[in-house]
């Protein structure tokens, strides 16, 4: 990792956190050892995230307890789709990202570099608290990466646990083996945001490597309770080939097994790659048939209005599981416990009685 250049810093270590995911190098810098980027730091600079700095010959975390907004969103939206179908979800993220995604959708916040005077402040308790008084059945770590957030979304889950609300985080992935360990244990869920299936890819376009991502994927998979499902935002003529998209599902189906549900989104020209058109339609139609042909049993679109493409089915008998247009559910044909009404089939995911009904609406949530 090269040097990162100095960036002034109006804060000082009253207003931080501690960290302990790094290490001090022999030439008097810290490297940060949160991510696979290794960010060596110089006194009074920032990693790329942003948000960790060192101050005072120790890494910080800079937002704590600081959020960009909190919002009640359909579970869908995140997205899961077999997670507590149609329940609601208290959604937050601070600033900052460790990945430079020229496409990045929510770039106002992950790229910001002035938020800090401008977050909401809450507490932990106060979010759990939230949660529970609001109805939501969770908390998304989300809008930026919550890796890079490590001790503030753990401290958060913590109090939600106590609360009887689960933990979902929304992320690219991008975090080394002791702090991916300590983060999804206590989460619940995962939404994990596979880019892309070449490392020519990641490179050039968010300036990090796939290893470390399927890394996550096969330790989220095979080595913890968290309920995963899977993202990728297809991007015209990028990453959107038959045959990547084939050796990503066959790579899927091998390594995390086919009953993974996997969310095919699509793109629109935004912050630093605008001239690529948005994803067609077509395209995210053809993806669904790609990775159901290659064997994987839960396909989704999304970003696009395609109620065949966003519902559940039977892996079993084909019933329609779950109706759902955009976020809006419809007809169930679940029973309480998750199986198909009509061959008995068990529905992979975390269920609790019939899906609720918090629809495609969106509320802004203020802390006390």
């Amino acid at each position: 990792m090269k040097d990162i250049k100095p960036v002034s810093l109006d804060i000082t270590a009253s207003d931080t956190v501690t960290t302990q995911y790094w290490h001090l190098l022999d030439n008097g810098k810290i490297q940060c050892d949160l991510c696979p980027r290794a960010c060596h730091l110089s006194e009074g600079q920032r990693g790329l995230c942003f948000v960790r700095a060192r101050i005072e010959d120790q890494v910080v975390l800079t937002t704590y307890g600081r959020s960009s907004g909190f919002c009640i969103d359909p579970i869908e939206k995140k997205p899961l789709h077999h997670f507590y179908p149609g329940s609601s979800v208290l959604s937050f993220g601070t600033a900052g990202c460790n990945l430079a995604c020229k496409f990045c959708q929510n770039w106002d916040i992950s790229k910001s570099r002035e938020m800090d005077s401008l977050m909401d402040s809450a507490s932990p308790e106060q979010i759990a608290g939230r949660a529970k008084e609001m109805g939501c059945r969770s908390v998304a770590y989300t809008y930026n990466d919550p890796v890079i957030f490590h001790e503030y979304a753990i401290d958060v889950a913590a109090a939600c646990k106590e609360q009887g609300v689960k933990s979902v985080a929304v992320t690219a992935g991008y975090i080394c083996e002791q702090p991916r360990k300590e983060f999804f244990s206590v989460m619940d869920a995962a939404n994990v945001d596979l880019k892309a299936f070449t490392d020519d890819f990641y490179y050039r376009f968010t300036g990090a490597h796939i290893a470390p991502v399927l890394d996550t994927l096969v330790y989220l998979k095979h080595e913890t309770d968290v309920w995963i499902e899977l993202t990728t935002l297809l991007i015209p003529g990028l990453n959107d080939s038959d045959q990547e998209l084939g050796k990503m599902c066959e790579w899927i189906c091998k390594e995390l097994g086919t009953d993974v549900p996997i969310h095919f989104t699509a793109f629109h020209p935004d912050y630093k790659l605008r001239d690529r058109p948005v994803t067609p339609s077509s395209t995210l139609s053809r993806a669904r048939k790609i990775a159901i042909d290659n064997g994987l049993q839960y396909a989704y679109t999304g970003n696009v209005h395609d109620a065949e493409g966003a519902s559940t089915y039977c892996r079993q008998c084909n019933a329609l599981l779950i109706e759902r247009d955009w976020y809006q559910l419809g007809q169930s044909g679940l029973n309480d416990n998750g199986e198909c009404l009509q061959c008995g089939e068990k529905l992979p995911g975390l269920f609790s009685g019939q899906p609720e009904h918090w629809g495609a609406k969106r509320l802004r949530v203020l802390m006390e």
